[in-house]
């Protein structure tokens, strides 16, 4: 039995699930995301970007990762589909070095709780703030 696309991709980049539906919306500065499992998440600009998977924020060692102030009002200027697996955004402080896969959209959304309140408390105990 032949395996699909779809298929095949998922088993090469390691993707669970996949966007049915992604969408910016520029007033509340979040990105909405739907996937083929039905489950729809709102992830802040804010987030996306203290959170990016570039090398310049996550290090290349979880001891390294970084923590960002003053991004309580960055925004996102443009998404490009990176193959099948990914999107690149491009934030208003002109960041565009992460490319976010879909499992770790996945990720992030589904922990995103627990990654807020962790990147609040570095904040906090850094004496930084979210405000520029």
């Amino acid at each position: 039995m032949s395996r699909s696309i779809k298929e095949e991709n998922a088993q090469s980049f390691n993707t669970e699930h996949w966007p049915t539906d992604i969408r910016y919306k520029s007033d509340a500065r979040a990105l909405e995301i739907t996937f083929d499992n039905g489950e729809s998440f709102t992830l802040p600009a804010e987030f996306l970007r203290v959170e990016s998977p570039s090398a310049e924020v996550q290090g290349h060692h979880p001891s390294q990762k970084q923590t960002l102030s003053g991004r309580r009002m960055v925004g996102i200027i443009k998404i490009e589909q990176v193959g099948n697996y990914a999107i690149r955004l491009t934030f208003d402080d002109l960041h565009d070095s992460g490319i976010y896969s879909w499992q770790y959209l996945y990720k992030l959304a589904c922990n995103q709780q627990d990654l807020w309140q962790k990147y609040l408390d570095e904040l906090s105990a850094k004496g930084l703030s979210r405000d520029p």
